[in-house]
């Protein structure tokens, strides 16, 4: 897909017709026009990532959250049943504490209508709170064709190439459809935006006055900083470090990670019998 606004190359200075040097603004622009196109780079790589971890992690707790639950309700028995066999009271102390780190807040469920349990809100509701699906994404990270497709969706759809409110807010609302397909690895629908987009109106791009030019260039520069301030974040969280350990095969991470702590709870079952038995 290619419109007027999508992979534009900043005009060649020219010189006017009687050999005049070019205009002042000429050198602005392009670099206003260069530093859009890298910080929109930037934003696609930024969310992207962003995307990638969030599946990740609701992908974790759905393979791993029951075995995590399982692992600590063991520890909790195990230390009830020792304290029965001990009657130590330092051995009590010890099976109330893991019993009590299971137990829901008393009352929050009424308390919050429903909304929430001990362990945060139910899936429910955040389905009605996002309007996402309470199922998790298929996919770990969407595929090579729906990142083709997103990245062209935002260079050419991206709010910061507008020249007007009207424009940017029309922009704001389709790339906001365009993140949501993208999150799901939906390249059905990535294929329908795109072709809305080109069924669309195209503004004209519009001569911009130098002083505008400087309040952009200063706009790009503090959005750069905040991409990199979340990005940062997005780098440090447990999640990103995860990715980081199995990058081309995050399915196969959750495998061994799920074998482990099958076989931490045989090992805890194995003791809890152990003990009922002596």
């Amino acid at each position: 897909m290619t419109t007027p606004d999508a992979d534009r190359t900043p005009p060649e200075p020219s010189e006017g017709s009687a050999g005049a040097p070019p205009r002042p603004e000429e050198r602005l622009e392009r670099a206003v026009m260069a530093a859009e196109k890298a910080l929109i780079e930037f934003e696609i790589a930024v969310e992207t990532f962003r995307v990638e971890i969030e599946n990740f992690s609701r992908l974790h707790e759905q393979r791993l959250g029951p075995l995590y639950a399982r692992l600590e309700e063991l520890e909790a028995l195990i230390a009830e049943a020792r304290a029965a066999r001990t009657g130590d009271p330092e051995d009590l102390r010890r099976a109330q504490e893991a019993r009590a780190r299971l137990t829901p807040i008393p009352g929050v469920e009424e308390l919050l209508h429903g909304w929430m349990d001990g362990q945060g809100l139910f899936p429910e509701s955040v389905a009605m709170l996002t309007e996402r699906s309470v199922q998790p994404p298929p996919r770990v990270r969407p595929g090579e064709e729906a990142r083709r497709l997103y990245r062209e969706l935002v260079r050419a759809a991206h709010p910061d190439l507008a020249q007007d409110e009207g424009e940017r807010k029309r922009r704001d609302e389709f790339i906001s459809r365009v993140n949501a397909a993208y999150a799901l690895g939906d390249e059905k629908k990535l294929l329908a935006l795109q072709e809305e987009w080109a069924a669309g109106p195209v503004p004209e791009r519009r001569p911009t006055p130098a002083d505008e030019l400087y309040d952009r260039l200063e706009w790009l520069a503090a959005r750069k900083e905040l991409l990199t301030e979340l990005a940062g974040k997005l780098e440090e969280s447990a999640i990103a470090s995860m990715l980081r350990l199995a990058p081309d095969d995050p399915d196969g991470l959750l495998d061994d990670i799920a074998g482990k702590l099958a076989g931490e709870i045989a090992e805890r079952e194995a003791e809890l019998a152990a003990l009922h038995q002596g």
